[in-house]
């Protein structure tokens, strides 16, 4: 599973048109409809003397009840490969205790930058989504933006989940998406991409091999150094595709109950044209054994 590393420095301007606004909204009705985990207020940005007191709080965890300290649990939320954070600002803006874990220093940097400025009360932890460990459960796990398919053996996603079940709070989910094979496939294939930004530029060579479902993609980026300079670094990523019974094969062996698959992009049932799905899975407490490292 590569991170990104040089790419940290330029993702976000070329990310520049993910709606991460609306995903968020999006996946809060969700979160609302399947869910346990609620936000700390219903205004759509905390002020920074909650968030301070947010971070009292915390700071004083050993003064609440234990009743507060379960609440506290159930409204937790974690991203699986939160990236730089844009996603997570924008859940923390709409009032939830949400924690990143990304295994790039260099994105998680980045997060970090961000949530400084924003002053939201994000904690970030560099662990793999694969072998990540927590404190305490929490009561939603989230993964968007395809991350999952970096996961490119079966395998892998399985012990994600398994790792999921085992932390989260009783009746919690999590809600991640999946680029679709159909999409690698049909959709993107083989191709090359150019984009040019003020600053930077790159080149996306992409290659898809049916008979392993795994996509890889070459990239070629310049950034702007000052006068004429200009700085060119290479990565290249691999990720593969699932189609949905995949998927579906795969939370069931994990463990956990499935509960729903959304099309993302229309938010209806998925079909044969999908390229991006969300799922939805529920705590399974009858295949976990809650494992707390001290």
């Amino acid at each position: 599973m590569d991170s990104y590393s040089d790419f940290a420095l330029v993702y976000d301007t070329f990310m520049d048109e993910t709606p991460y606004s609306e995903w968020a909204d999006y996946i809060s009705e969700l979160i609302s409809k399947y869910g346990i985990s609620k936000p700390k207020k219903s205004g759509p940005v905390l002020e920074k003397e909650d968030s301070d007191q947010d971070s009292s709080n915390k700071d004083n965890s050993n003064d609440v009840s234990e009743e507060e300290m379960l609440s506290q649990e159930r409204d937790l939320i974690v991203e699986l490969g939160c990236g730089t954070g844009s996603f997570a600002e924008e859940m923390a803006s709409r009032g939830y205790d949400i924690m990143g874990i990304d295994n790039s220093q260099q994105m998680l940097q980045i997060a970090i930058n961000k949530k400084d400025k924003s002053g939201h009360d994000i904690m970030y932890l560099e662990q793999d989504m694969r072998e990540f460990e927590l404190f305490c459960t929490a009561g939603t796990f989230l993964s968007v933006c395809d991350s999952v398919n970096y996961l490119t053996e079966v395998q892998d996603v399985v012990k994600m989940l398994k790792l999921v079940n085992n932390y989260l709070y009783p009746d919690g989910i999590i809600i991640f998406d999946f680029n679709t094979l159909h999409k690698y496939r049909d959709v993107i294939g083989d191709t090359t991409i150019a984009e040019d930004r003020e600053d930077c530029a790159f080149i996306w060579d992409n290659w898809f091999d049916s008979d392993t479902s795994i996509n890889e993609y070459d990239l070629t980026i310049f950034v702007h150094e000052g006068d004429n300079r200009y700085r060119k670094f290479n990565e290249t990523h691999f990720q593969r595709g699932y189609t949905l019974d995949e998927m579906l094969s795969i939370v069931k062996e994990s463990g956990m109950e499935f509960v729903k698959a959304i099309d993302a992009d229309t938010h209806e049932d998925p079909d044969e044209d999908s390229e991006r799905i969300y799922i939805i899975a529920r705590k399974n407490s009858e295949n976990n054994t809650r494992v707390i490292e001290e």
